[in-house]
């Protein structure tokens, strides 16, 4: 998202870009200062409302296994995965199907995107099945494995 930022804040501005994506403007001028001067230490201030969704998401890949791909804990932004699928949901839904008339409509939209992505979409380089099949097969094979070991 930082990157993001950087390409579009000349045109937008840091602040307006910040009030639609899950990032406070202070987290973003605070890697900026970082990425200019590496040897910065970084002022610490009470955690913003914003990161608590980024360090439980940081914390939940943890108990997943799931190494970021970069960054520290609390700033799962720069995890490419998930910076990935998150534009991928706003293009498809979000940016397509707007504008949106309330907060419960974009819920119901993610929700109906989110059994569409895990359910019904096919991705061929598993075999052209629904991720949520190919996941239920793995752990049943896993399963069969294990009791035969």
């Amino acid at each position: 998202m930082i990157a993001f930022i950087d390409d579009h804040r000349a045109l937008y501005g840091v602040e307006p870009i910040c009030r639609v994506l899950p990032v406070a403007p202070s987290t973003y001028h605070a890697h900026a200062a970082r990425r200019a001067d590496p040897g910065r230490l970084p002022l610490r201030r009470p955690v913003e409302p914003g990161q608590y969704v980024s360090i439980r998401h940081t914390e939940r890949l943890a108990e997943a296994g799931i190494e970021p791909s970069v960054g520290s804990v609390g700033d799962s932004c720069d995890n490419a995965l998930a910076e990935t699928v998150i534009g991928l949901f706003k293009a498809e839904v979000i940016h397509r199907r707007g504008p949106w008339r309330s907060f419960e409509a974009v819920e119901y939209a993610t929700l109906e995107w989110v059994d569409w992505f895990n359910h019904r979409r096919l991705l061929e380089p598993i075999g052209n099945m629904p991720p949520a099949e190919a996941q239920a097969r793995y752990h049943a094979q896993a399963e069969v494995q294990a009791l035969a070991a």
